[in-house]
């Protein structure tokens, strides 16, 4: 039985995709910052498969660094490594922007993707196998106002990947990044800082893609065969035809 190791697992994709791979015979490590959250899931998800929680914040790097040390010895061989969790903060211009703001997503979105990786490719190395997924966003294809910051993030998410991929492929390690577009999930809530009915109206007037459709193009990607491999995967609901256009009522 495999082992996937899922950041940002107590909700959206993270929580989508955990489900589905202990629904498909994967072992889980799911990771986040809500102690009391994980174990509801980790509650929900043993009915299906084993499952390991860890709790820190990837923005930390010595969390991380305790975190991923404290596995014990026969959750320690993971195979598959699911960078999900980042965010988005705020909708401001670049001149009006909150630093605070700025510091939260290149600190979640990037700092903390290298951190949690940092950890994990070593031991994928010495087993000379391995799958990394790294959740980037449409937002990395084409940069939008008021969200310069974001979009910045996303695209180094891109450009990581890439530099894994050729770093780590003579270790017969696979990488795929995978591109979202609108998903509904609780992602604009924690842009518009906690104003639900704002976040709401982001979803309004079509057919988002939900959190189970990433999901399940993870899940794809991870079972090809030994010999193909997804390097990158853009995955639109079918009314967005790029990243700042919508067509709603189709």
């Amino acid at each position: 039985m495999k082992t996937a190791f899922i950041t940002g697992a107590t909700s959206g994709i993270g929580k989508a995709t955990a489900t589905l791979l202990a629904k498909n015979n994967y072992r889980i490590i799911i990771c986040g910052r809500r102690a009391d959250v994980l174990e509801d899931v980790k509650t929900e998800l043993s009915e299906q498969t084993e499952v390991y929680t860890l709790c820190f914040d990837q923005r930390n790097r010595t969390d991380v660094e305790n975190a991923v040390n404290s596995l014990p010895q026969d959750w320690q061989d993971i195979d598959v490594l699911i960078n999900n969790a980042g965010n988005a903060h705020g909708l401001d211009t670049l001149a009006d922007g909150d630093v605070d703001d700025w510091d939260a997503m290149l600190d979640g979105n990037v700092k903390g993707l290298l951190y949690v990786s940092k950890q994990i490719m070593p031991i994928m190395q010495q087993q000379k196998s391995g799958h990394i997924v790294n959740i980037s966003s449409v937002a990395a294809r084409q940069t939008y106002t008021n969200g310069v910051v974001y979009c910045a993030s996303k695209k180094a998410v891109d450009v990581i990947s890439d530099g894994m991929r050729l770093e780590l492929t003579e270790f017969g390690i696979k990488v795929t990044n995978i591109q979202p577009g609108l998903v509904e999930t609780d992602f604009s809530k924690i842009r518009f800082k906690g104003d639900a009915e704002r976040a709401s109206t982001v979803y309004q007037g079509y057919k988002a893609l939900e959190p189970v459709d990433i999901a399940d193009a993870i899940l794809y990607c991870i079972s090809t065969p030994a010999h193909v491999a997804i390097s990158d995967l853009t995955v639109y609901p079918s009314a967005q035809s790029e990243p700042r256009t919508v067509y709603k009522n189709l």
